[in-house]
């Protein structure tokens, strides 16, 4: 700490200075489902959230109906600005197919998701200790030593 802090500390003990402090945003990236059809649905999004303060990229993906956006950034508020422009807009509801261990399990598989992720739920994660789990590994190909048979 300088010389001046110190005496900052100091004067502002004895006088009481009102500041608000603001909270730091976080940068993070959001992703959100918007169904988009045409070159003219994509600008618009795209226009509406990138004029939004704090945003340093936005990314759409028409194929599968996926913005990103990275930044200092709250999602309630780019999820609200999506919607303004029209479109029918949510949080993006998928996971990558290989990070789900029960990807065909009630509320997990969806046939609009696109091709390589299914829906985030929690039936679709195992649990601790299961017996499922360990009779899984017993027949494992990554580890030869855990049949006999093979």
């Amino acid at each position: 700490m300088g010389a001046l802090d110190s005496l900052s500390e100091y004067i502002s003990d004895y006088f009481h200075v009102s500041r608000k402090r603001r909270k730091r945003k976080v940068k993070q990236t959001v992703n959100i489902k918007v169904k988009m059809d045409c070159d003219g649905c994509e600008r618009r999004v795209k226009k509406a959230v990138s004029s939004m303060k704090g945003v340093e990229t936005v990314e759409l993906n028409r194929k599968i109906h996926k913005v990103t956006v990275s930044g200092y950034v709250e999602p309630k508020k780019v999820l609200k600005r999506v919607e303004r422009t029209g479109k029918k807009a949510e949080m993006w509801p998928y996971v990558p197919y290989n990070v789900v261990a029960y990807p065909y399990a009630v509320g997990a598989y969806d046939k609009k998701a696109p091709a390589g992720y299914v829906r985030k739920s929690e039936h679709s994660q195992p649990l601790p200790g299961a017996p499922d789990d360990v009779l899984m590994s017993l027949f494992s190909d990554e580890n030869p030593n855990a049949c006999t048979v093979m």
